[in-house]
C-alpha cells in the first residue's frame, strides 16, 4: 500500500510542478516504473518474484523528481 501512496504522491508532485494533466500523469509515472521490468521480463525465470516497494518506486522515479526540466514527462 505504501508504494501506491508513493506513486500517487510523485504523480501529484509532477502535476504541480509542470502542467497538471491529472490521471494521465499517473499513467506516465506507472509506465516509468514498469519500463525496465517489462524490458527484462523475458530474461527472468518463471518463478522469479520482484517486489515493488517504496524504495523501488523512489529509485525508479528519482530522475523525475529531481529533474529541473520536467517537461519531457508531459504527455
Amino acid at each position: 500500500m505504501v508504494q501506491l501512496r508513493e506513486i500517487a504522491r510523485i504523480a501529484a508532485l509532477v502535476n504541480r510542478t509542470v502542467e497538471n494533466i491529472g490521471a494521465r500523469r499517473l499513467h506516465t509515472v506507472t509506465e516509468r516504473i514498469m519500463e525496465q521490468i517489462s524490458f527484462d521480463a523475458p530474461e527472468l525465470d518463471g518463478g522469479s518474484e520482484l517486489v515493488v516497494d517504496k524504495n523501488f518506486v523512489q529509485e525508479r522515479l528519482a530522475e523525475v523528481t529531481k529533474s529541473v526540466d520536467l517537461s519531457r514527462f508531459i504527455i
